[in-house]
């Protein structure tokens, strides 16, 4: 009994002296505002009750608190007019050689088109209403139709719009091919443009830009899913894996919370290993993640935190921002 007793004292003296070791405090990190991530632009809210990948949100919109229609350009502006760093936008390759900024793998949600963004030439995207699919009211009313078309853009036309703008760019697809196509056109940008972007999506495209382009901060799911297990075994040394390594972290902020160091250590070691680290929503499992949405989840982040938030809620979630900071400056 009594070598039991030893034991289990010494497990508990580790497990003390390695979180004592791993303390936010330990780090020089001063204190700052978060970066903000506005996932694609100010964007409509939609009922996420047994969301799946083929759910029409369109169809779900909440009763609106704004005027603007996610991955255009006027909700992009909107986005960074309250104070967003970055704009995660969505983009699919199309028949003309060109990238369309849009969310949904077919047209037939939020527009009157049909079929697959991809097959469509730029020319004709243009000609559909954006806003056409919305509705709060099961169809009743459609409070955006008619204010949408034309307002489809394309990559380019996104990127001379915001020429000093960051972005998190999307890959809607797991086609090495559209990787391809997609690195031809971030070629012919100058460097400090390149720089401005992250990308991240399916496995096969994004290792055709990562062979490309070895210094652009990407992310897979592959990604996410050997570093946050493999940190949680190294990350006491402070030892940050390769898998971590140049990626954008997209983390739910309940798992967030259990990695060694969090915050300051963590987004240090993290910062090192040139990855910027963006706090969800939490996991609560079915394979999604929300946005970082709810201002009540500011209580989960202490006051100075200063890596990155994704939300779709920025109209939200920036007023409660202030607020807290001018609550405890006074």
């Amino acid at each position: 009994m009594r070598k039991r007793t030893v034991a289990v004292l010494s497990l508990l003296c580790a497990a003390a002296g390695l979180y004592a070791a791993n303390a936010s405090r330990l780090s020089a990190r001063p204190p700052g505002v978060p970066v903000l991530l506005a996932h694609r632009g100010l964007a409509q809210n939609f009922d996420r009750t047994d969301l799946t990948g083929e759910t029409c949100t369109a169809e779900r919109m909440l009763p609106p608190r704004h005027a603007f229609l996610e991955n255009t350009i006027p909700s992009m502006q909107a986005a960074f007019d309250l104070g967003a760093d970055v704009v995660e936008i969505d983009v699919h390759p199309t028949t003309d050689g060109q990238f369309a900024v849009f969310h949904d793998w077919t047209v037939d949600c939020r527009t009157e088109g049909t079929g697959e963004t991809r097959t469509h030439t730029l020319e004709e995207l243009k000609t559909l209403d954006a806003g056409y699919g919305y509705t709060a009211d099961g169809g009743q009313t459609f409070p955006f139709r008619g204010q949408g078309v034309g307002m489809i853009p394309s990559l380019d036309e996104v990127l001379d719009t915001f020429p000093d703008r960051r972005f998190l760019v999307n890959v809607k697809s797991n086609d090495a091919d559209e990787g391809a196509k997609l690195a031809d056109v971030l070629a012919a940008l100058p460097a400090p443009s390149r720089q401005r972007l992250m990308v991240y999506g399916g496995s096969q495209p994004v290792d055709v830009l990562r062979a490309r382009f070895p210094g652009m901060q990407t992310l897979t799911k592959s990604d996410f899913k050997r570093c946050i297990p493999l940190y949680a075994v190294t990350g006491w040394s402070g030892f940050v894996p390769q898998a971590c390594r140049g990626r954008v972290l997209l983390i739910p902020v309940n798992i967030a919370r259990w990695m060694w160091g969090w915050p300051n250590r963590f987004l240090d070691r993290m910062e090192r290993a040139g990855s910027p680290v963006f706090v969800l929503g939490p996991y609560a499992g079915g394979g999604f993640s929300s946005g970082f949405d709810d201002p009540e989840l500011l209580k989960m982040l202490p006051q100075g935190y200063s890596g990155g938030i994704s939300t779709d809620a920025l109209d939200r979630l920036v007023p409660s921002l202030e607020a807290r900071d001018a609550a405890n400056a006074s």
